[in-house]
């Protein structure tokens, strides 16, 4: 190989930033040589010059955003969210069947967090099932019975401080 072509040729022992890519850090208060000593580049006194943060949502004093507006909502913590599954979604299971949580998961009808499930009575359903869930709209009540299945509820899941009771 000549010169010329081993030049050409990267090797990672040759690889270098192209010029002007790599800038050195800045250092500051390294002396007054350096034209960033004593101060450091920030000045004489005052809150910016020394080492303490605001925190956050500090506004100088003024009453903060999060303060001035009000309080909306209400979070339940003995709330109990059901994962909604409709009546006419349960077609996709065989006669005879008996659909729980874990059937639903299994199909992906039911995804997420939830605790437990409700059936809705939206559609109509053409085959006989066994469905075991927490809890079911009269509706969807009917149309499964109507069909000749069988409803079974299981008990609602117990959550927050009032699950020991």
């Amino acid at each position: 190989m000549s010169d010329a072509q081993e030049k050409r040729v990267p090797l990672l022992s040759r690889l270098r930033a192209p010029e002007g890519a790599v800038k050195v850090k800045h250092r500051v208060g390294r002396g007054i040589g350096s034209g960033w000593g004593k101060t450091a580049g920030k000045g004489q006194k005052g809150q910016k010059a020394r080492g303490t943060m605001k925190r956050l949502g500090f506004q100088g004093g003024q009453m903060p955003l999060q303060r001035r507006l009000p309080k909306i909502g209400f979070n339940n913590i003995f709330g109990v969210h059901y994962a909604p599954v409709n009546v006419v979604e349960l077609n996709i299971f065989d006669a005879g069947s008996v659909i729980d949580e874990a059937e639903l998961r299994q199909q992906r009808i039911v995804r997420g967090r939830w605790d437990g499930v409700k059936i809705l009575g939206e559609g109509e359903l053409t085959r006989a099932l066994t469905v075991k869930v927490h809890a079911i709209s009269g509706a969807a009540r009917e149309k499964i019975e109507k069909a000749g299945g069988t409803v079974d509820l299981i008990p609602r899941p117990n959550k927050g401080p009032r699950a020991s009771e």
